[in-house]
């Protein structure tokens, strides 16, 4: 076969310089659970154990207890690398401490909730960050997650919980893990842990028993890591079996999501990413402006800043596209064309009936206009 064959091609010095650089990288095992008190610390505290038996270097960086005793028992004899004080409001806090991790460079390094914020001042804004640099400094670690912390899932959990998620973690971060543990435990087992003190103080007990952690709740929360973790392996099962010789599937499938500035745009991007990481397709985020962008008020930069934000997380491409004359169906109609999209998302219109008779409807426009093309109208929960 011809050495230019796209699969035979030669690598670029860049590429080359990549494929280094992921190799002194170091590896990620994340533990992932449906909620708090399912025992993901455990668990990584019980293989940090193994591997010091192995003759293994395995340190802790953080650890946190929440005052149960069988985790904390398992901390006695493990080397921990000091938390690092911040003041800050007149208070001292203590984060993980990046740069003496790294000055220790341990073969292994042990940091739980990955999810959180840290204070400002911090050397990075999240945690999640602080475990990027431990890596890309060729430490391994262990670390572990709930599932309503990812990004794409943030609309799906707080439908099921009525809670909004504020720490969250893109995607593409957990994707990258080399190793992905599910620790799970039925809904019913993990209320009678809540019962017994062994997840929150006492105070908290009932009123989490009859908000989040409802046996409706963690069923469903549940299913979505069961669902999440599963998609994870069969993901990575079918890059270590070669199928992806020919492409990936839906490896024509691009989706396009039309945003406005209504409140369901961040919600519509997040069902896109779901949709594209499912079909393994490209994502594209378009918004459809009547001015220029240096016409925007503070508040539509803002907004468009967040969307570039959350596609960057998303790895889509953002469009922003002026009308120039043309009404928003045409531009949307012209950019699925130029970019060969399959699949449209549109939010629900606002438009009354009469209006869609008058103006006419986005949505027969690019149905008339096109071929090929699934359009999917997003309910914005009116009723």
């Amino acid at each position: 076969m011809s050495e230019k064959h796209p699969y035979f091609r030669r690598k670029t010095p860049q590429e080359l310089l990549d494929e280094i650089a992921d190799m002194k990288r170091g590896k990620l095992k994340l533990y992932v659970g449906a909620a708090p008190g399912v025992g993901k610390s455990y668990k990584m505290l019980q293989d940090a154990h193994d591997l010091k038996l192995e003759g293994i270097d395995v340190v802790i960086g953080l650890i946190e207890c929440h005052g149960r005793k069988e985790t904390e028992e398992l901390i006695k004899d493990m080397e921990v690398v000091p938390l690092k004080e911040m003041k800050y409001k007149g208070s001292i806090f203590r984060e993980l401490n990046v740069d003496a991790i790294i000055q220790r460079k341990p073969k292994v390094i042990v940091i739980d909730e990955l999810a959180h914020t840290n204070i400002p001042g911090s050397k990075n804004k999240k945690r999640y960050m602080d475990v990027e640099e431990i890596l890309n400094a060729g430490i391994n670690v262990l670390s572990a997650v709930n599932i309503q912390h990812l990004e794409s899932v943030h609309d799906i959990v707080q439908q099921i919980t009525g809670v909004a998620v504020r720490e969250r973690i893109p995607d593409l971060f957990v994707q990258d893990a080399h190793e992905v543990q599910l620790i799970d435990v039925t809904p019913e087992t993990l209320r009678k842990r809540l019962a017994e003190g062994k997840i929150y103080a006492s105070e908290k007990i009932e009123q989490s028993l009859t908000h989040f952690f409802t046996v409706t709740n963690l069923s469903s929360l549940r299913e979505l890591a069961l669902r999440e973790v599963a998609d994870d392996v069969d993901e990575k099962m079918e890059q270590i079996s070669g199928n992806l010789v020919n492409g990936p599937i839906g490896v024509h499938e691009k989706i396009l999501v039309c945003v406005g500035y209504g409140p369901t745009a961040e919600k519509l991007i997040r069902r896109g990413w779901r949709m594209a990481n499912r079909l393994k397709a490209q994502l594209f985020i378009l918004n459809v402006t009547k001015n220029s962008p240096e016409a925007f008020t503070q508040e539509i930069r803002e907004r468009t800043e967040q969307w570039k934000i959350l596609a960057s997380q998303f790895n889509a491409v953002f469009l922003l596209e002026q009308e120039g004359g043309r009404k928003p169906a045409q531009v949307i109609i012209d950019i699925a064309k130029q970019y060969h999209i399959t699949q449209i998302l549109l939010g629900q219109s606002a438009r009354t009936r009469w209006e869609e008779i008058r103006k006419g409807s986005i949505v027969n426009t690019i149905m008339r206009k096109t071929e090929n093309i699934d359009i999917h109208i997003v309910s914005d929960g009116r009723s």
